[in-house]
This record gives C-alpha cells, sequence and structure tokens, in this order.
C-alpha cells in the first residue's frame, strides 16, 4: 500500500527543521487512497465496539471523541510503522531506541465545536530544561478533509511557549488566543497522508460542519527518556507478538498477553469539555 519508494532520502536536517521549528511536518501520498479507506472502516468499528466500553471512548468536546485500541486490531499497523518516512523520522528527533507507546484514533462527529487552544501534555523538563524534543504523534486522516469537516488548527513554533497559571501546563490563558489565532494554519490532509507533529505545539481542533465524521489515526512514538507510557495501555497478544517483525517488535512498549483485554482510557482531558465562547 505504500506509495513512497523503498530507500528515499529522507534528510535528517530537514525533518529535524521541520519539527523543531513549525512543529509539524508531513508525507503526502505516503498511502494509496484504499488504504486509508480500510483504516476508515476498522475506526468506524472500532468505534462503535468501544462505546460499549466504560472508558472505552473519551470525550474530547461535543460530539468528539477519543479512544485508544490495540495494533493488532489496525490491519495496516505494520504497514506504518515500517514505511521509511516514519522511521526516518523518530530516529532523527527521537533516537534509533524510540518507542511506540500508543494507538488510538479521534474523531469529530457533526456537531463537534472548536476546541479551545491547547497541548496535549504539559512539557516535560526534556524540553524546557534541555530544549528537545523527546515525543511525537503521526497522524493519519481516513477522509479527504474539507474545510467543513473540522480540521486542525495549529500555531507553528508554539512548542516551544511557555505560560504559567494554567490547567496541567496544557491550556494557555485567553488573554494568549489572540496569539494562536494571529500565527494559526488550517491543516486539511487528504486520504493516504501522514503527518507527525509535536504534541506540544499549540493546535486545536475546529467545528465540524458537514455531515460525516472526521476520523484520524494517531501513533504516539516517545524518546527512551520519554513517560507517556505510563498514561497509556498498549498490548498485544503473545501470538501477534511473535509474529512481529524485529524492526516493529523491538520498539513497542506493551503488555504481552494471552487475549486482548479492554482498554480503559486513563488520559482525560476535563480542559476540552468546556464550552469555547
Amino acid at each position: 500500500m505504500a506509495t513512497a519508494p523503498d530507500s528515499p532520502d529522507y534528510e535528517p536536517a530537514d525533518l529535524l527543521g521541520g519539527l523543531y521549528g513549525d512543529g509539524i511536518i508531513a508525507c503526502k501520498g505516503a498511502f494509496a487512497p484504499a488504504f486509508a479507506d480500510s483504516l476508515h472502516a476498522e475506526i468506524m468499528a472500532l468505534f462503535e465496539e468501544a462505546r460499549s466500553v466504560p472508558g472505552g471512548a473519551l470525550p474530547r468536546g461535543p460530539e468528539r471523541w477519543y479512544v485508544e485500541t490495540q495494533p493488532e486490531r489496525i490491519s495496516g499497523f505494520v504497514e506504518i510503522v515500517t514505511h521509511p518516512w516514519f522511521v526516518a523520522v523518530c530516529e532523527a528527533v527521537l533516537t534509533r531506541d524510540y518507542r511506540i507507546v500508543e494507538i488510538g484514533f479521534d474523531i469529530p462527529f457533526p456537531g463537534a465545536a472548536d476546541q479551545p487552544w491547547h497541548r496535549d501534555f504539559a512539557v516535560p523538563g526534556a524540553t524546557t530544561r534541555d530544549r528537545r524534543l523527546n515525543s511525537l504523534a503521526f497522524n493519519l486522516p481516513t477522509i479527504d478533509t474539507r474545510p467543513e469537516h473540522g480540521p486542525m488548527q495549529i500555531a507553528p513554533g508554539t512548542q516551544w511557549d511557555e505560560f504559567e497559571g494554567c490547567p496541567k501546563g496544557m491550556f494557555p490563558p485567553r488573554e494568549l488566543w489572540g496569539r494562536y489565532e494571529g500565527k494559526a494554519v488550517t491543516k486539511q490532509p487528504q486520504r493516504g497522508d501522514i503527518s507527525a507533529r509535536s504534541a506540544l505545539t499549540v493546535h486545536r481542533g475546529t467545528a465540524n460542519r458537514s455531515n460525516e465524521p472526521r476520523p484520524v489515526l494517531v501513533v504516539g512514538v516517545d524518546a527512551p527518556d520519554a513517560t507517556n507510557a505510563a498514561h497509556h495501555d498498549l498490548q498485544v497478544t503473545r501470538a501477534y507478538h511473535d509474529s512481529l517483525p524485529p524492526r516493529v517488535r523491538d520498539h513497542l512498549t506493551c503488555r504481552v498477553v494471552e487475549a486482548l483485554e479492554p482498554i480503559v482510557q486513563s488520559h482525560v482531558i476535563e480542559g476540552l469539555l468546556e464550552p469555547v465562547y
């Protein structure tokens, strides 16, 4: 399904420059549109299943949900995490000992509202002290995004912003919102694209005014010193674990189980549940 060449020349300087600069980069057409279509069908089925599990689908605002799942429930997982661009980005930013710690999906349904400006978690010491990024979020859309779908807006370069007195270090005070609105860039990825961003770059989802959901697959990856795995429950069955190629298995931070267990999520973001006026 990958459409990129087997051995492309992805310059580490370009990858690092994009993520340390704007805070987001992308590889257009990394996968065939049919790959995204299959991913879409799987995600929508997994969402219906997660809704029946307490804590299986967490709200991220009105008509907006986040669900964590297991790698083996996503048929294209191996293709995604072995794509040359994915590997090149991880190695350039997070070192060759990068760790895959999360796989899930975000779905803003029709009626989803504008989110407050935020980052996904508080800035770690590696960033405030050492000026280093030690985690990344990879996003894969499953539809061709249009303005009415409520695309993500991101304020480039704001992964380095520091603001005091805000909930969990994630939500900048409203008096700073003008800064982010002035810098905002709206992203409209298409099926087959993949992006990587620092989850610290200030961003927001916008209102979905369409008549269809806009699912996005998320793969979270850490450097060896990051601790985001503690907030997730990545798990694989023993049979699946044994079937994985070493270049995937050796990068997973996960529990190995005899049978998959329901994932009860713990990373509730209360600030995203408050209305934006």
